[in-house]
Parts: structure tokens; sequence; C-alpha cells
């Protein structure tokens, strides 16, 4: 994203939207599952509940003042139907999963690939010729799809304790120890200044409205925001804890991370007289090979490198499909292992044709675009931001104010800050997103 939208110029946007308009909407959907303490539907179906009881005793005077009064009270239903923020949430985290888990295969392939040498001395046509052959191989594509879901619900399958938790005490400590170690080594590549120009200084000429967007966009995506993973995850908080306190660590965590991965990307691709503006995948899976095959210990440096892409996938898999299993455990009173691997064969399906869109269904388009770019634009475009705007106006102007200080744990400026900014600011930026998602 930051090579596709001007390089500083992106990362200073995206900074600031994680700041202003993600961290504080993150809070909120954080919040509704700590209070909830259920699946995402069922969350936001009781607050609602409990929102309506404390509003209606409160207006019982003003209700019996007038027929009138009364009457428009019962037309105007402000409680009902906010389930639904929990419903599209899910689907989204399906419907993510299902092409992020194709993506994420790769890099699965790619680790092998490093290991056997492939990379050693690669040309610039001979990277191309490589990734071409290999997305345009659906079975191969479907081979590490499956791997790749089957790694991701055996984690989920196991529970919190067992399985997300465990793993996510090996994998981010993991990820953590391989980012520096890769940071550390692109800091003494020839390339390191240039990198670090075009990676932090901004030129504001470069910022233009699309930028803006996109580095909305891409904090919403990054911090999983409105696809009920952190409802669930905040249901799971003691009763003591500071949500602010835990969305900042996260949301400081997670830029960190994507800091840490720019400072090891963009000096190897200047040292080595690469394009940095490369699309998308393009970029990791086409350019930066050329990079590792050209540079000392590069074997060592790749393998690395996917390991670590690999590490980041499935930890932000176990979330995507999280919400969903959690749902249907209650909902229905399955076992935890039924909902898995019923709701990992659905997700697994449906990646099945972006895997096509890659070859065999790549001329077939809806609106101008790929299953693939559909499924993106349909979840990271409108989805993602629609999901948070609702969940700002619910938090904002639904839930009973009085139980959202007590479950914020924070001094009285900082919670009314955040009130003016969910009420106001935020769903106004989102709007914006939204309409030109649309548009």
């Amino acid at each position: 994203m930051t090579a596709e939208n001007g390089g500083g110029a992106f990362v200073i946007i995206y900074i600031l939207s994680v700041i202003l308009l993600a961290l504080p909407i993150m809070a909120a959907e954080i919040l509704i599952g700590k209070r909830g303490k259920q699946n995402p539907i069922n969350s936001l179906r009781t607050l609602s509940n409990e929102a309506s009881f404390y509003f209606k005793n409160q207006s019982d005077d003003l209700l019996n003042r007038t027929t009138r009064a009364k009457k428009r009270f019962e037309d105007i239903d402000i409680f009902s139907n906010w389930e639904l923020i929990g419903w599209m949430g899910i689907l989204a985290g399906i419907l993510i999963l299902s092409f992020y888990s194709v993506i994420a295969g790769w890099t699965i392939s790619y680790i092998f690939k490093s290991l056997s040498g492939s990379f050693t001395l690669i040309t610039a046509a001979g990277s191309s010729a490589k990734f071409e052959s290999f997305i345009s191989d659906p079975e191969k594509l479907i081979l590490w799809h499956t791997i790749f879901m089957i790694l991701t619900c055996y984690i989920v399958s196991r529970g919190i304790k067992s399985g997300i938790e465990k793993a996510i005490k090996f994998l981010i400590p993991g990820l953590f120890i391989i980012l520096i170690g890769l940071a550390v080594y692109s800091s003494t590549l020839q390339g390191f200044s240039d990198a670090m120009n075009y990676f932090f200084i901004v030129d504001f000429e470069k910022i233009n409205s699309s930028v803006i967007l996109s580095a909305m966009s891409m904090a919403f995506f990054s911090l999983s925001i409105g696809m009920g993973s952190l409802m669930v995850y905040g249901s799971y908080l003691p009763d003591d804890t500071s949500v602010f306190q835990v969305s900042s660590a996260v949301a400081f965590s997670d830029t960190l991370v994507a800091i840490l991965a720019g400072i090891i990307i963009f000096p190897i691709v200047f040292t080595y007289n690469l394009d940095p503006s490369a699309a998308g995948p393009g970029l990791i899976f086409q350019t930066l090979p050329i990079a590792f095959g050209a540079m000392d210990y590069g074997y060592f440096i790749s393998t690395a490198f996917f390991i670590l892409l690999f590490f980041a996938a499935i930890t932000s898999s176990i979330s995507l499909i999280e919400p969903a299993i959690t749902f249907v455990v209650e909902k229905f009173s399955v076992t935890r292992i039924y909902a898995t691997n019923i709701l990992g064969f659905l997700t697994w399906f449906l990646g099945i044709f972006t895997v096509l869109s890659f070859n065999e269904l790549s001329s077939f388009t809806i609106f101008g675009m790929t299953i693939f770019d559909n499924l993106d634009y349909l979840t990271s475009k409108i989805m993602l931001p629609l999901g948070g705007l609702l969940m700002a106006l619910f938090v904002g102007y639904v839930m009973n104010r009085a139980i959202v200080k007590k479950e914020l744990h924070a001094n009285q400026g900082i919670i009314d800050t955040w009130f003016m900014i969910i009420k106001v600011f935020s769903p106004i930026l989102l709007i914006i997103i939204f309409i030109q998602g649309i548009l």
C-alpha cells in the first residue's frame, strides 16, 4: 500500500488514520465485546435491550405526559436490529479469509522455494516467469490454500486457551524476533538512507483524496475493525481492564510491525535498484526474490522473510474466523471442532473462486473486476467502513452513557474527547470513505 500510494505521504496519513479514526472505533468495538461477554450478534442484541430498558425507565415521566409524546416514542425505535452489525462482521470475516488464505498460502510455497535455493541469482524475467507460472496453476494454489486453512482451523478448533493463546505465545514473539533481525540487517544495506527518505519523508504534493481514503481503509483492515473479532477478544477481558489501554497497546504494536516491515523491505528494494512502486503481491513475490538472489546470505534472509510473512498471516487468519465459530458454538450448542470444520470448509470452498480468478476465471469480471478484486473491494471499501460507522453510532448514541463510562476505566477528559470523536468526527469520515468506496 505504501509503494502504491507515494511512500511517506501514505505512511503519515496511515498513522494519523490509526490514531484519529481507527483507534477510537477499535475501543468502541472492544467495549461492546467486553460488556456483552458473548459472540458479536448476541452481544449487540443484549446491549440493545439493555439500552432500551434504561431509556424507557428514564422516559416514563415524559411518556405519561401526553399520548402524542408516547406515540412518537413508540414510532421511533432506535434500539432494534443492531445485531445486524454482528452478522455483517461475521460475513466480512469469512469473505476476507476466503481470499486471504489463498494469498497466505503463497507464503508457505515461497518458504519452500527459498529453502530449495530457487532464488539464487534469479533475474527479473526469471522471477516474473516463476510467479506467473505459480499463480497460473490452480492445483498448486488450491494445495497451498488448503494447507493454510487446515493450519488455521487446527489452531482455532483447540479453543482460546489451548489453541489461539498457545499459538500466539509462540508466533508473536517469533514474528518480532525475525522482524528485528531483518530490520537490523536492512539497516546495513547501501540503499538504507534512500529507503528511509522514501518511507518517512513526506512529499505533500503526493497527498490527495485517493491516498487519504486508501490510508483510512488500510487502517481499518490492518486493525481488523468491523469484522467482529475485536468484540470476541473483548468478551474475554476482565471487568477491571481499561479498554483504552488495551486498544492503544494493540494499535501501537500493529503499527510498529508495519513500520518495521517497511524498514526491512524498502532498503532491499533501493539497494538492488528495484522498482518500489511494484503493485501489491508483485513487490513481495516478484521484486524481492531478485534482491534475495543477489545478496550475501540471501538463502537465509529470504527464508526468514517468508516465514515472517506466514507468521503474520496465520495470526490474522485466526481472528477472521473466530467470530463466526463463536457464534455457531453459542447459537447451536455444537462442539467447537464441529463448528470449525463446517465454517472452515465453507471458507475453503469460497477460496477456490479466488484461486480460479488468477487463472481459469481470470477473464471473468463483474463490474470490470475479477472475483478476487470484487471480494477485496466489497469487504475493505464497503463492509468494514460501514461496520465501523454503525459501531460508532451504536456506542455513541444508543448505549447508556453511564455504562460506557464504567467500562472504559478512564478519566473524564479522555472520555469526553473520545465521545466527541465517535459521535461526530469518525462518522463523518467513515461516511466519506463509504461513499467513495461505492463511487
